[in-house]
């Protein structure tokens, strides 16, 4: 069995890239106040939203309170892409990396869709892969959109 992997989750949102993706980049702060999934967020070093600053997150992934840090890795705004790591806390005991990449893309209708990877390498053979996670940010991401909708 492999250590490393990919999981991935993709699905339709309904603002455009470009709203969606300025929150991740510019308002990430405010999640914690939009879904009942991450429960507090606090700046550990630098600012919210430049490459290197740490976050500490406490959030919940099946059903369990998970505590981590993260980081942004890379930003690239023609293509509406970021990569967070995460790392410490709760992932540092399943996870030797843990990469997050999200890609939002426009599509003909003026909605969009949102790509969620997840690169990963396991500690041991007897970690699952996070599929938890799909489902967190499957949510994260529905209840960010509601809001990005109210006028």
């Amino acid at each position: 069995m492999a250590l490393t992997g990919i999981v991935t989750t993709e699905f339709g949102i309904k603002v455009p890239a470009s709203k969606s993706f300025n929150f991740i980049t510019n308002q990430l702060h405010h999640v914690q106040n939009l879904t009942d999934t991450v429960h507090h967020t606090k700046v550990h070093e630098g600012d919210w939203h430049s490459i290197g600053s740490v976050k500490h997150w406490t959030y919940v992934v099946d059903g369990k309170v998970t505590h981590a840090k993260e980081s942004i890795e890379a930003v690239d705004e023609q293509n509406k892409s970021i990569t967070f790591n995460l790392y410490d806390g709760d992932v540092s005991e399943q996870y030797k990396f843990f990469k997050i990449h999200i890609q939002v893309t426009d599509k003909d209708d003026g909605n969009a869709v949102i790509k969620w990877t997840f690169e990963y390498e396991k500690i041991n053979e007897d970690i699952p892969p996070p599929y938890g996670y799909l489902d967190y940010v499957t949510k994260l991401t529905k209840d960010v959109d509601v809001h990005l909708l109210q006028p």
